[in-house]
C-alpha cells in the first residue's frame, strides 16, 4: 500500500491511497463469497455462479467496493492511523481509480480533531453563593414530614374550607354537557384552587349525600370553547373528610426521627439541607467555570465532533424517556415535532459541549496529566460498589480506556476548578415600576 499523498485544509484531510493488486483482490475475493448466494445466473444454481461469470454479466469491478470494505480497516491503519492523521468519525470515499493493471487508487476524506488554542483557564473569576438555609425552609420541610404521617377520618358534617369533598360533577353548557367536564369519585382538597374559580367555595356547606348545581363563569383565558362562558355543574357530595396532622412538638420527633426533641430534629434538617444547598452551590461553580474556560478557547469544531456529541445527548435522552415508558419516537410526536426537530432542539447544547470537551482535552495534554493503573483500578472498584456488581462484570462492561479517558477529563476540570477565583454574586437590579 503507497499513501500517495496527505492534504489538510482547515478541519479536513485528503488522502490519497494506491492500493496494490494482490490487497485488492483479497478484498475483491471475499466480497464475492459473501454475495454470491443471494446471485443468480441463468445455468447455475442459486450461490453457485462463478465469480468471472457475475462479473462478466454486471461488469469487472462490480464487487470492488464491497471490496474496499473488507480491507478497509487494513486501510485505515496505513492511510490514518500510521500517518498519525487524527481522524474524527469514519472517513468518506470521494473517489476511485482501477488502472488497466488492477491497481486500485482511492481517495478518502475525513473530519480531523481541530487545532486548540487555549485562553484562560486559570484564575477565572465566578460567582459563588453562600449557602444558606432559612427557617422557613427548615418549618417546610417539618410540614411535609407531617403531611406524609397524617392521618384521614370521615366526618359527618358540612365540608368546610381545608376539609376533602369526594364529589361526582358535570358539567353543562345551556343544558349540554361539554366533554372534559365530568368526573367521579374525584378528592377535591377545598381551598387548593384546583378547580375553576368560584367552584371550591359553593361546594363548602355540603354534607355527604347532597347534591346541588353550581354556576360557574369560565375566565377570560381559559381554553377556547369554554372562555368566558357561563355554564352549570351538577355536584354530588359523596364523604367529607379531615386530615389529621400531627402537632409538631417532641413527640413528633420522637415519632417520625431517631432524635428525642423538635429541635434536635430541626438542626438535622438544617444540617442536610445546608449540605445539599453546597453541593448545588459547589456544581454550579463548576460549570460556570469550565464553560468560561470553554468560551475563552479558539477552535473551528468540525461537524464531526459536534455530531457525536449529538448522538451522545440523543442516546441519553432516550434511555431517560425509555424509564419512563416513552419512546423517542413518540415525545417528538408529543411535542409536535420529529427526530429531526428534536435534534436541531439538542444542537446548541452538543455545540456548547463538544467545545467542553476539546478544552478539557487540550488542558488535560497542556498540564501532562496522567492517569495510573492504580487510578483506573480505585474507579472500577468505587463503581462495582456503586451498582453492587462484581468487579470483573464492571470490568467487561466498560473499557479501560473510557475510564482513562473519563478520569483525565474530572482531572482537567478540577486545574480548572481550583485555580478559579470565587466573588460574590452582583446584586440584582431593581426596575422602576
Amino acid at each position: 500500500m503507497n499513501i500517495k499523498s496527505i492534504e489538510k485544509n482547515g478541519n479536513q484531510a485528503t488522502i490519497v491511497v494506491e492500493i496494490d493488486k494482490e490487497l485488492m483482490e483479497q478484498g475483491v475475493n471475499k466480497a464475492y463469497l459473501k454475495a454470491r448466494k443471494n446471485i443468480m445466473i441463468p445455468g447455475f444454481r442459486k450461490g453457485k455462479a462463478p465469480r468471472k461469470m457475475i462479473e462478466a454479466m454486471y461488469g469487472a469491478h462490480v464487487f470492488y467496493e464491497d471490496g474496499l470494505e473488507e480491507i478497509f480497516p487494513e486501510v485505515y491503519k496505513a492511510a490514518v492511523v500510521d500517518q498519525d492523521v487524527k481522524a474524527v468519525g469514519r472517513p468518506s470515499l470521494t473517489d476511485m481509480d482501477i488502472s488497466e493493471e488492477g491497481v486500485v487508487t482511492i481517495t478518502l476524506t475525513t473530519d480531523v480533531y481541530p487545532e486548540v488554542t487555549l485562553g484562560d483557564y486559570k484564575g477565572i473569576e465566578v460567582e459563588k453563593a453562600e449557602a444558606e438555609v432559612t427557617d422557613a425552609q427548615v418549618d417546610a420541610e417539618l410540614n411535609r414530614m407531617a403531611q406524609n404521617v397524617a392521618s384521614t377520618e370521615t366526618v359527618e358534617r358540612p365540608a368546610e374550607m381545608g376539609d376533602t369533598a369526594n364529589i361526582d360533577f358535570e358539567g353543562f353548557d345551556n343544558g349540554v354537557a361539554f366533554d372534559g367536564g365530568k368526573g367521579e369519585n374525584h378528592d377535591l382538597k377545598l381551598g387548593s384552587n384546583s378547580f375553576v374559580p368560584g367552584f371550591e367555595e359553593q361546594v363548602v356547606g355540603m354534607s355527604a349525600g347532597e347534591e346541588k348545581d353550581i354556576d360557574i363563569t369560565f375566565p377570560e383565558d381559559y381554553h377556547e370553547g369554554l372562555a368566558g362562558k357561563a355554564v352549570v355543574f351538577h355536584v354530588k357530595c359523596n364523604k367529607v373528610t379531615v386530615t389529621n396532622v400531627p402537632a409538631l412538638d417532641d413527640e413528633f420527633a420522637k415519632d417520625v426521627s431517631e432524635f428525642e426533641t423538635l429541635e434536635e430534629l430541626k438542626a438535622d434538617i438544617r444540617a442536610k439541607a445546608l449540605e445539599n444547598a453546597q453541593k448545588q452551590i459547589n456544581n454550579s461553580f463548576e460549570n460556570a467555570a469550565v464553560e468560561k474556560a470553554a468560551e475563552n478557547t479558539t477552535v473551528e469544531m468540525p461537524n464531526a465532533l459536534i455530531e457525536a456529541e449529538l448522538d451522545n445527548q440523543m442516546e441519553r435522552f432516550a434511555y431517560q424517556l425509555q424509564m419512563s415508558g416513552y419512546s423517542v419516537e413518540q415525545y417528538a410526536k408529543m411535542m409536535g415535532g420529529d427526530l429531526s426537530t428534536m435534534r436541531n432542539a439538542f444542537r446548541p447544547t452538543a455545540e456548547k459541549q463538544a467545545k467542553i470537551n476539546v478544552t478539557l482535552e487540550k488542558i488535560a495534554e497542556v498540564e501532562q496529566i496522567v492517569v495510573a493503573d492504580e487510578d483506573v483500578e480505585a474507579e472500577y472498584a468505587s463503581l462495582a460498589e456503586q451498582y453492587s456488581l462484581e468487579l470483573d462484570k464492571v470490568k467487561g462492561m466498560v473499557p479501560a480506556e473510557e475510564i482513562k479517558a473519563n478520569l483525565k477529563t474530572r482531572k482537567a476540570v478540577k486545574v480548572i476548578v481550583d485555580n478559579a477565583v470565587a466573588v460574590a454574586p452582583k446584586a440584582e437590579e431593581k426596575t422602576e415600576e
